[in-house]
């Protein structure tokens, strides 16, 4: 995945926030498989670096100008 726009930047943080607002939840959440809540937050942390990784990229990269904001 490589972001190519200002629009998709703003859905790929949109996505980050979702993620994070999750992985919060997450970790104050009782009950259930504690395994399987350990591999979620594993899986939910793998993604969330990877979207920021994905911002960091494409705001390094300097000013673009929107191709369809």
């Amino acid at each position: 995945m490589s972001l190519q726009s200002l629009r998709e930047l703003k859905a790929t943080r949109e996505k980050l926030r979702l993620l994070e607002e999750r992985y919060e939840a997450n970790q104050h959440a009782h009950g259930g498989d504690q395994h399987v809540r350990e591999l979620s937050m594993r899986s939910l942390k793998r993604l969330i670096n990877q979207l920021k990784e994905e911002i960091a990229r494409f705001e390094s990269r300097g000013p673009l100008k929107s191709k369809s904001e």
